[in-house]
């Protein structure tokens, strides 16, 4: 699978987590800032810096989404093998 492919396939299961997947430009706030996982007002986000390369991006959001709980959720299995990696 591509790279931008099983990125998609990631915000799409990050969607079924009830994760809402924003990519901003992290470069222009004034403060050192690193994508990640938050809550606001109750509402699970993980904001991704735009910039970064998709192979970064697909692993930094891996990275989040393998410590939720998936197991009842469709995952296919490519998407779950890089999970488990």
């Amino acid at each position: 699978m591509k790279p931008d492919q099983l990125y998609q396939q990631l915000k799409d299961l990050a969607q079924k987590l009830d994760i809402t997947v924003l990519e901003k430009s992290l470069k222009n706030v004034g403060l050192h800032v690193k994508s990640g996982y938050c809550k606001i007002k109750g509402k699970k986000h993980y904001i991704m810096d735009k910039n970064l390369p998709i192979r970064r991006k697909t692993r930094l959001l891996g990275n989040c989404l393998k410590k939720m709980p998936c197991d009842d959720l469709y995952v296919l299995p490519v998407v779950r093998k890089f999970l488990e990696k």
